[in-house]
């Protein structure tokens, strides 16, 4: 029968390693997930806490996983007010008064579980001032308490920080096998799948939300991009300055959804929740905003780099090797002939924009700059600086 740890896709060996953890009551109180971007860590740091929270128990039915249950239901939705996501907060990672926020905030009751669960995304972002910050809360959490931690290398998070965890190391997911798994859950067609990795960074898990967003709004989005970055050939400097507004304003439209269900969640639960626990979902609701945004961000740029990236492949004579397979005729009109090298400079733009987002420049500003970059190379002038 499925559990929690189902949704660990694409990740036998973790799966097993945290499932018999749970159900043998030998869970840690401090862990670090490595392995690279899309290779679910962020799924199982939630699949554990789902496990861990569910009133049912771990040896209850499905395994701390039942299903039907209002908690099972609010970590699935990563609404519940005692599973604590955080990311660095500064553009060179975490601050050192984020972390004092985390260490204060793990002192505190949780709101409606028996337990907390801090989730820390990018460890690896974790400097020397901010990890002496936190060091004696990972080493002595309160007994309610549970902290994941998520890297890419054991290596790249410091040492300090390794030797008070339990390691669990995640394995590379390559590409076909995690289109065949994105496929199979949700229905999609392999191409069709790639292109949601590719529009996803890599990510299995965000890759289902992308295919199965509400009104395939995502999808809708993606083709209203591609449209766009062909039609740079022939838009003057307002077209693209109007461009980039729309598309960031297109891209923060499935915000709205989020918002109004954090609201209604509030107005649930304010009638029995001291004012201290209502700040504490206000703040968290806060975060989940501002890390959408941010994924919605990363996606348009991935789905900026995609489509470089298959113009190369175009300009070097091998068009079989285009991911995005529903708009390769427009890509092979635009590239065919085209300067290799210009592109794969283009494609390093892409990287620059990413670092301004997270140096907090605005999106608007970004994205266009992008889009003024990508246009030189669609008209061919050769000019990226």
């Amino acid at each position: 029968m499925a559990d929690a740890f189902e949704n660990i896709l694409g990740q036998p060996k973790v799966r097993e390693f945290l499932r018999a953890s749970v159900v043998s009551e030998r869970v840690t109180q401090a862990y670090l997930f490595v392995g690279p971007a899309g290779s679910n860590k962020t799924q199982a740091a939630y699949a554990l806490a789902q496990a861990l929270l569910c009133p049912k128990g771990p040896r209850g039915p499905r395994g701390g996983s039942c299903g039907a249950c209002d908690r099972c239901g609010r970590i699935l939705r990563r609404k519940h007010p005692d599973v604590r996501y955080f990311a660095p907060a500064g553009a060179n990672g975490y601050l050192v008064e984020q972390v004092r926020e985390i260490v204060a905030d793990t002192a505190l009751s949780p709101i409606q579980a028996d337990k907390k669960i801090y989730i820390l995304d990018r460890v690896d972002q974790l400097g020397a001032s901010a990890a002496n910050a936190f060091l004696k809360t990972l080493e002595e959490p309160a007994d309610d308490v549970v902290m994941i931690l998520l890297g890419r290398t054991r290596e790249s998070v410091l040492p300090t920080i390794v030797s008070r965890c339990q390691v669990v190391p995640f394995r590379h997911i390559p590409a076909s096998e995690a289109a065949g798994i994105v496929a199979q859950n949700t229905g999609a067609d392999p191409a069709q799948a790639r292109q949601a990795i590719e529009a996803c960074g890599g990510s299995i898990t965000s890759a289902v939300a992308f295919l199965r967003a509400p009104g395939s709004e995502r999808l809708a989005f993606r083709t209203r991009l591609f449209s766009d970055l062909a039609m740079l050939q022939r838009a003057d400097d307002w077209d693209v300055v109007e461009m980039a507004r729309a598309l960031v304003e297109a891209s923060k439209a499935p915000l709205d959804e989020v918002r109004a269900s954090q609201e209604e969640e509030l107005a649930e639960n304010a009638d029995f929740l001291a004012k201290s626990a209502i700040r504490q979902i206000e703040a968290r609701n806060k975060r989940q905003l501002s890390a959408k945004t941010s994924e919605y961000l990363r996606q348009t740029t991935a789905m900026v780099r995609s489509w470089l990236r298959d113009g190369l492949m175009v300009a070097c004579g091998t068009p079989e090797l285009v991911i995005n397979t529903d708009v390769r005729d427009s890509l092979v009109a635009l590239f065919s002939g085209a300067d290799a090298a210009v592109i794969a400079a283009a494609c390093s733009k892409v990287d620059e924009c990413e670092r301004a987002l997270a140096y907090n420049v605005s999106p608007e500003t970004c994205l266009d700059t992008l889009l003024f970059d990508v246009r030189e190379v669609v008209h061919g002038s050769g000019r990226t600086d």
